[in-house]
């Protein structure tokens, strides 16, 4: 029978090896025997001198790490990126030096709110991570395959992945908890609709866009900044899955988006995206009408045009899925000479948790496995030791600065494009923001993007999950979408309605 190459991955591998090898303890023992204990007779009890079943034991109950909070399933894959349009006048980043370079990468697709044993093709927005190796270290450009976002202010991201999570109470998912905060919170509505819309179950993860989502600077070689949004634009096509066929494969085949990456690159069928920007001056985003900065909006591409800049391409499956995907560890954070963060709250929250949720779950020195570090630059710098360290610890260099015996000294390159120079004003304070425009662009995406087929779609999608909660939860989600358009609210409480009349 034809195998596709995900059920033929043991085979594929037994084909590779020239010659047996001998199985080894993890200090490179060789193993006599490996299917019998050490005991006192044949039907005795074991003996602590059995170091070979100490030794797998030891191993086996520390294999796993702490499941990621958020984005716990996904698919990892391994490419590069070729410049095909310069943006130096944008942006002195070497990965972006000339037309025609190629960087190598790594990218990361996940779902958002289900555990690590969830279906593939849950309505879930679609994580998109990718880890450029560039000759300046490592770049992380960290999003989703949704342009925004459901909230502007991160003190209030753990709340939300709260509420995608489980109930502490029954430990199952709870309409309440999600319709409640989201009909809370109005500044959620845009990415609601985005989610409940058919983009919400892409068809895998070969047929969907990704967006660096945050407002970013990208400075040029004379230190001019400009604010950017970065797109990477699926060459493929955009492809959905229906509910029906949806809810088939959450039990026929609930890895359906990884096996369906992992087959198309071994079968040589490489998948790949155009990256684009968007590019905002300060001058244009003083005069803006809304906050540039905020997550829950787009930046209109009728006033700011996408320009293209590189190609992505997929081309190598992870060798091993533990070592290169369940480690990798991607960071907002790491980003290199000539790309800073913009103020959007949203991106400075990341800052911080992405760096301190890795070194929780992989240790201080995470950036030092494989996958993580910036194997195309020498490390120099003045940290030291910690839990695995696994390099020589940068030997007998000075571990303090300023020094006189040679230590690393700033990049004039590096100062020249980091840190760009912007006035900032105004009192210190907690500003609440959910009172900011909310609807305006959601009004847009229902009345202009969608068409009428589709906007039927996402309001069967709506009734049939906000059926599930409180019926005066209900009432205040359709509030919210009515003010989006009359008619949408309308549609949504006299579909609510008749699908409680069917309960009954």
């Amino acid at each position: 029978m034809s195998r596709n190459p995900a059920e033929n991955q043991l085979n594929l591998f037994k084909e590779s090896q020239k010659d047996k090898t001998v199985s080894t303890t993890s200090t490179g023992t060789p193993v006599g025997t490996k299917t019998a204990s050490v005991t006192v007779g044949e039907r005795g009890p074991l003996l602590l001198q059995d170091v070979h079943f100490l030794d797998e034991m030891a191993h086996f109950d520390r294999e796993r790490i702490p499941e990621r909070v958020v984005h716990a399933k996904g698919a990892g894959a391994f490419g590069y990126f070729e410049v095909t349009h310069d943006i130096t006048k944008y942006c002195a980043a070497k990965v972006f030096d000339t037309v025609g370079k190629k960087t190598p990468l790594a990218v990361r697709f996940s779902t958002v709110g289900g555990e690590s044993g969830s279906a593939d093709t849950a309505r879930d927005p679609r994580g998109f991570a990718v880890k450029f190796y560039t000759d300046d270290g490592v770049w992380d450009l960290v999003g989703n395959n949704t342009p925004i976002f459901f909230i502007r202010d991160p003190i209030l991201f753990p709340s939300f992945i709260h509420t995608q999570k489980r109930n502490p109470a029954t430990h199952l998912k709870d309409a309440d908890m999600f319709w409640d905060f989201i009909s809370l919170r109005p500044e959620t509505t845009h990415q609601i609709m985005f989610l409940f819309a058919d983009r919400g179950i892409p068809d895998g993860y070969r047929f969907m866009n990704g967006y660096g989502s945050h407002t970013f600077k990208l400075v040029n070689a004379d230190g001019k900044p400009v604010y950017c949004k970065f797109h990477f634009k699926c060459d493929q096509g955009i492809k959905n899955m229906d509910v029906k066929r949806a809810d088939e494969l959450a039990g026929a085949d609930p890895d359906y988006s990884i096996r369906d990456l992992y087959n198309a690159i071994a079968k040589g069928e490489y998948p790949s995206w155009t990256l684009k920007i968007q590019v905002m001056t300060f001058e244009q985003a003083e005069k803006l009408s809304f906050n540039p900065f905020d997550l829950t909006k787009i930046w209109p591409q009728a006033e700011f045009p996408l320009i293209p800049v590189g190609r992505m391409v997929l081309d190598r499956n992870p060798k091993n899925y533990f070592a290169e995907v369940e480690q990798i560890a991607f960071d907002p954070s790491s980003m290199v000479p000539g790309i800073e963060a913009s103020p959007d709250k949203m991106l400075q929250g990341r800052l911080f948790a992405y760096t301190d949720t890795h070194r929780h779950r992989l240790g201080a020195n995470y950036t030092q496995l494989p996958v993580n570090c910036p194997y195309r630059v020498s490390l120099r710098n003045y940290q030291r030791d910690g839990p695995m360290n696994c390099t020589d610890n940068q030997g007998g260099a000075p571990n303090y600065y300023p020094n006189s015996f040679g230590g690393p000294e700033p990049c004039p390159f590096a100062r020249k494009v980091q840190n760009s120079k912007h006035s900032v004003s105004g009192d210190i304070d907690r500003f609440e923001s959910g009172d900011e425009e909310n609807f305006a662009q959601a009004s847009v995406f229902y009345r202009r993007v969608l068409d009428e087929a589709a906007r039927k779609r996402m309001i069967s999608n709506l009734v049939n999950h906000m059926s599930n909660a409180s019926p005066f939860i209900q009432e205040r989600a359709v509030k919210n979408f009515a003010e989006v358009d009359a008619d949408f609210g309308r549609q949504l409480s006299e579909g609510l309605k008749l699908r409680s009349t069917a309960k009954m």
